[in-house]
Order: C-alpha cells, then structure tokens, then sequence
C-alpha cells in the first residue's frame, strides 16, 4: 500500500493487534535488506514474500518517455528480484518458503499502450519460473499470479462503456473481485501448497 496513513487505518480496522507495518521502498535493495533484517530480528523466520507492487504508464511505443518505461520496470520487475533476494537467505536457511508474485494478464495478452507493463509482468513470470527450480529443494516455492480485471483502484478511471466492453471480453460477464485473488494468495502461501511451484495462475474470469 503506498499511503502509509491509508496502510495504517487498515491495520486498526482489520488487523489490529496481529500486525505491524515496516517502512519499505520496493525499488530500493538497501530498504529491502533493512526490512527483512527488521522481520527476521523481531520474528526469528520470514515464512510468506507476496510481491505486488504495480504501476501503470501506459504510452504507445513511439511516444513512449524514457522514464516511464524505468519506472514501469523499476516498480514492477526490478522490485520482485530485490524482494526475493532479500528474503531467498532466510528462507533457505530455515528450509521453508512461500513467495507469490503478482504479474498481470498483460503478461501473456498484452493490450497496445503497454510495451513496458507488458514486459515487466512477462519478465516477473519468467523470474518466478526460473527461480523455483533454483530453490525448490530448499523447501520454497515461487509461483505467480496473473489476474485480469480486478475491482481495484487501478480500474477506477474507466468509464461506464469502457467497463461495458472490457466486460463483454469476459466469459463470466463481470470483473473480479480483490478477494478472489487474495484466496488464490492464501493457498499458494500455505502448508499445504508445497508441490505447487513455477505456476503461473490466470485469474481473469476465463479470458483466452
């Protein structure tokens, strides 16, 4: 969550008492060694990594600026290979771990405007593979998550006939919801999930 007043007000509402907040510039390695050390030291184990940063500027090709397509790569791709070679040590060291990334549909169907959010999640899918074969005898499992639209923030700007035909895309005529994606976090973050590793999970309402 980038609004730490907003972070903090779900914290109360939602999970007060059980959770704390800890201060983390994705982009930033430094911030992540910081953070997983501060986890590590109050905790004594890091068990569960979700990457979900994500950030749109969707530009087509030739009028594409050069700081949004390293923006757009900085906050969604850079971010997953700082995030697990921050917590790939702890993991190891304690033969256990969960680490979900969060790509996008776009990643495997992309739309015009997105050559740069395009292939940051493709690369976020392709890292999350690799990974899992580097560390599944450790005891993690990397795996990703492709939803497509989503009611969140991110769709607020849609206007109703934009939402009218996005919908019509959609075998099951609607968007899905944050927790539906969330229950598909649960599981892949879970015990039992342990011979689950390299997927990669469309969420989309059965969009081909």
């Amino acid at each position: 969550m980038r609004s730490k007043r907003g972070a903090a007000e779900t914290l109360a509402v939602e999970f007060s008492g059980r959770c704390r907040l800890v201060d983390l510039d994705v982009t930033d390695a430094k911030a992540w060694e910081l953070a997983v050390s501060t986890i590590v030291d109050a905790d004594g184990r890091l068990d569960v990594l979700v990457n979900n940063a994500g950030l749109h500027r969707d530009h087509l090709l030739a009028a594409m600026p050069a700081e949004s397509w390293h923006e757009v790569i900085s906050s969604n791709l850079d971010s997953v290979f700082h995030g697990c070679r921050a917590v790939v040590t702890p993991m190891m060291r304690q033969r256990f771990g969960r680490i979900v990334n969060i790509a996008s549909l776009s990643a495997i169907l992309p739309p015009m405007g997105q050559t740069n959010y395009a292939a940051a999640k493709a690369g976020v899918v392709a890292f999350s593979r690799t990974m899992a074969k580097e560390v599944a005898r450790a005891g993690i499992t990397v795996n990703c998550l492709l939803p497509g639209y989503i009611e969140t923030e991110a769709l607020s700007g849609m206007d109703e006939e934009a939402r009218k035909v996005a919908r019509q895309g959609i075998p099951v005529r609607r968007f899905g919801k944050p927790e539906e994606v969330a229950s598909a976090v649960f599981f892949l973050a879970c015990q039992d999930a342990g011979y689950v590793t390299g997927s990669a999970l469309k969420i989309d309402g059965g969009i081909f």
